[in-house]
């Protein structure tokens, strides 16, 4: 059995044709118009996913299924869009199960959809990191925090599908003078406020780096050189984003913990601060956990959107 696995996110959408055993056979990439509307987004990814059951078909594959892996709170049993951030705009209420499979003359049921995060966890639970363990807490650090929990193959989604918010509950790192940051969830003292790339970027001026607004990269680039004010923030970010998973690892008491995301690429200076603080805030059962980074890199998501048209769905854990 094969399938095309699609990862939707704000800036790219990218899809690859996956076997039954997780391997990406060929893949595509575009760039997500996510200025343009949910239709049109719609229009380019049936056109991508068609592309590559096109190639798969001259190689003599046979592809009949679609698995989403999608920004946006996602209701997985409609295949649409709950909410989104303005990233997509236009992009809440698109009915992407329906939309695709009117495009790509399939059957809607062929067609699987959950937010790209689950997606990334999946994949990771499937091939990559985590792969043989029985639970698994993802939780990735970019432009900003979400995270999944996976158990027995399936991630729990939550009874209104926003289950992985795990940027937006309170960090004590998120505070300056008092006050807690603003989060771009409208709400404040959040850990994405303080742990996400973005946030790292905006703790470097507000702690009095030097001019010029350097992106969460160009922080890490100064870090490296030696700037102070750089290394205190980053091991700060770092600091708060390790509490967070170790406290989640405290509720869930998974088998395995994956950190993934950009934040998570760049290495010792954030890794070794952040897993330090993980092992800091564990209960002492948990204490020998593995804490591990994840190992598909952008293979993940597309693998775990697959992975969704080889499980049933409905069996998609909602607490």
């Amino acid at each position: 059995m094969y399938a095309v696995g699609v990862d939707l996110g704000g800036t790219k959408t990218a899809a690859g044709v996956v076997s039954g055993t997780g391997e990406v056979l060929f893949s595509e990439t575009i760039p997500t118009l996510n200025r343009d509307g949910g239709e049109a987004i719609l229009d380019a990814t049936a056109s991508l996913v068609a592309g590559l059951i096109g190639r798969a078909a001259a190689d003599g594959i046979i592809v009949g299924h679609v698995g989403v892996g999608s920004a946006g709170a996602i209701d997985a049993r409609k295949g649409e869009v709950v909410s989104a951030t303005d990233a997509i705009l236009g992009w809440a209420g698109t009915a992407i199960s329906a939309g695709l499979a009117a495009r790509l003359h399939l059957p809607q049921a062929s067609i699987r959809v959950v937010n790209d995060v689950h997606a990334h966890a999946l994949g990771e639970a499937w091939t990559g990191a985590a792969a043989g363990t029985a639970s698994s807490l993802l939780v990735a650090f970019g432009t900003g925090v979400g995270g999944s929990y996976v158990l027995d193959g399936t991630p729990v989604l939550g009874h209104r599908y926003v289950g992985g918010h795990v940027g937006h509950f309170a960090s004590p790192y998120a505070y300056q003078d008092g006050q807690p940051l603003p989060c771009v969830c409208g709400g404040a003292g959040h850990v994405e406020a303080i742990a996400s790339g973005p946030a790292i970027a905006e703790a470097y001026q507000r702690l009095g780096g030097k001019a010029g607004s350097p992106d969460a990269r160009g922080v890490f680039s100064l870090a490296a050189h030696g700037d102070a004010i750089a290394i205190k923030t980053i091991g700060g970010a770092a600091a708060a984003a390790g509490q967070a998973v170790g406290g989640l690892a405290n509720i869930l008491d998974p088998e395995v913990v994956v950190v993934s995301g950009g934040l998570s690429d760049a290495g010792a200076p954030w890794w070794r601060p952040m897993e330090r603080a993980v092992r800091a805030e564990l209960l002492p059962a948990l204490a020998n956990i593995p804490v591990l980074p994840a190992s598909l890199g952008n293979a993940a998501a597309i693998i775990g959107a697959a992975k969704l048209v080889f499980t049933d769905s409905l069996t998609f854990q909602r607490n």
